[in-house]
Parts: structure tokens; C-alpha cells; sequence
């Protein structure tokens, strides 16, 4: 097995990607069967972004803080622990902005797409599921869209649900919604095509934003899920995805 270690400039990641590279035969990204990544969260979704073409599978081992997607950093066995790891395919978020210039920018999300008000002005947005208008005018901070590997960050902090993998849906979820107040969201199929108007865009700036990269003064965003997209994550099979996922649900 040929193992790529990609790692982030800081502190642990640095000093565990020099043990590895001198215990392991490593080699480049193009030449590797599998990515290793040495970070926190953050430093994931950005390899994942950096590395999605090549459908190289992804191994993380946490030197960050949460690690939510990350494995327990330890340096022993590791090619025994990639192959026993457990798989899970997951395909990212499309989302396409047109601004008030008449730009129009598309980036892929692991997590969520997030609008968000870039002003004291509330946000005024339509909400359209293929098409059909199900909210004429929701009236708050904003409203994003995450998926199941995402329910469990920024979605979740905001009161969304959490989504297992395999449900095959995607969270609709509002951000300090003054009206509709007691609009909670919404659980969408994955198939759907979200799409998002901003309603008074010039007087009330919307931002949006797909995981790390921001697009400013926004007026339409359509989100569906890049099913022409995919990446692989490996996880240490005692404590995989979808057994984190489901424990969150229970966490107080």
C-alpha cells in the first residue's frame, strides 16, 4: 500500500507527518493508494476539496480540535488500520451564485451551503424545491443546506437535525428566522434542486457560503447534490461515521 501524508502547517500535525514519513514509505498524492491527513476538521475539508478529483481515499488522523472527521492520531499499525478501515462514498453539495453584478460562481460543499446576512438588515429570501415555492418569504439571519456528513457541524449549531448517512437527505434549516417564527427547516430529498431568491438583495446584502469559500452580494443560489462528484473517507471501524453520526443524536 502506498500511503500520501498531506498535513496541516501547525504544531502536532507537523511533528506526527515526520514520524510518519520516516517510519512509512510514503510517497506522492499522484503515486498513493491512499491520502493520510494530519489535522483538525478544517484541514480535512480543504484536502477533501484540494484532492476530490483524484477519488484517492482519505485517512485522517485528528491533530486538531474536535476531529469529528478524523481518526485517533497514533502512528502504530497504520497500514494495518487503513486496511480494516471502514469506507463510506459521499458525494458533495453543487452549489451555482449569481450575484447583483451579474456574476455567476459555482463551488462544491462537503458540509453546507450557509446564506447569511452581511448587514443589520435581515435577510429577505424565497425558498423554491424544484421549482414549486414552498416559502414566499422567510425573514432572518439566512438559511443553509447540509448534508448528512455535515448535519453534525454549522446545521446542527443552529437547531437542524441530524441526518444518518444512507438517509439519502439533505437538511433545510434557518438561521434565526424572525418570520415564519416557527418555521423549523425542513428534511429534503437528496435529489432535489434547492433554489434561493434574495428578495430586496441591494438594500439587504446576502453572503454565501459553500464550506470555506465565500461568494458576497448574492442574489440566487440553486444547491443539489453533485452526484458527478464523490470522495471516499476511511475510518478506524470501531468508531466510524455513521456510529458518530448516531451518537451525536443522544449527546447532551
Amino acid at each position: 500500500m502506498k500511503i500520501a501524508v498531506v498535513a496541516s502547517a501547525f504544531g502536532e500535525a507537523r511533528k506526527t507527518a515526520k514520524a510518519l514519513q520516516n517510519r512509512y514509505k510514503t510517497v506522492g498524492v499522484k503515486d498513493a493508494d491512499v491520502i493520510v491527513v494530519l489535522g483538525g476538521d478544517g484541514f480535512m475539508l480543504q484536502t477533501i476539496h484540494t484532492y476530490m478529483t483524484s477519488e484517492k481515499p482519505i485517512f485522517g488522523m485528528n491533530c486538531g480540535t474536535v476531529g469529528f472527521l478524523m481518526n485517533e492520531n497514533r502512528e502504530d499499525d497504520l497500514v494495518e488500520r487503513i486496511g480494516r478501515a471502514d469506507s463510506f462514498t459521499l458525494h458533495p453539495l453543487r452549489m451555482k451564485a449569481s450575484t447583483t453584478t451579474g456574476d455567476t460562481i459555482e463551488h462544491l460543499a462537503v458540509n453546507e451551503v450557509s446564506l447569511l446576512r452581511e448587514t443589520r438588515q435581515t435577510a429577505k429570501i424565497r425558498v423554491a424545491i424544484d421549482g414549486k415555492v414552498r416559502l414566499p418569504e422567510l425573514v432572518g439571519d439566512g438559511v443553509m443546506v447540509a448534508t448528512p456528513a455535515g448535519s453534525t457541524a454549522y446545521n446542527l449549531s443552529a437547531h437542524g437535525p441530524i441526518i444518518p448517512l444512507g438517509a439519502n437527505l439533505l437538511a433545510l434549516t434557518p438561521l434565526a428566522a424572525f418570520r415564519p417564527r416557527r418555521w423549523r427547516g425542513a428534511l429534503l430529498p437528496h435529489t432535489v434542486t434547492v433554489e434561493l431568491s434574495m428578495l430586496e438583495a441591494e438594500k439587504r446584502p446576502v453572503l454565501a457560503v459553500a464550506d470555506m469559500y465565500e461568494i458576497r452580494d448574492v442574489s440566487r443560489v440553486t444547491v443539489e447534490e453533485a452526484s458527478d462528484h464523490k470522495f471516499t473517507l476511511l475510518f478506524d471501524s470501531d468508531h466510524n461515521l455513521e456510529e458518530r453520526i448516531f451518537t451525536e443524536q443522544f449527546a447532551y
